[in-house]
């Protein structure tokens, strides 16, 4: 995750706000759904984390 985040120019913070967000226990649909971390968005699908996009690519689902 490291190399990814040097490589891909994702934040500390945006990081820390993952982090957060994972130990708040997110509510999330059944369906397709992302949430946008600002450098980085990460996609998944009803309780299961599927993918991580850069900044700029397009997400499907609900925003969350």
């Amino acid at each position: 995750m490291i190399d990814r985040m040097r490589d891909r120019a994702i934040s500390i913070a945006d990081l820390n706000g993952l982090r957060l967000w994972i130990e708040s226990k997110p509510e999330v649909p059944n369906g397709d759904w992302y949430k946008d971390f600002g450098s980085f968005k990460i996609c998944g699908h009803g309780s299961y984390p599927k993918t991580f996009l850069l900044r700029g690519q397009a997400a499907k689902g609900v925003s969350l």
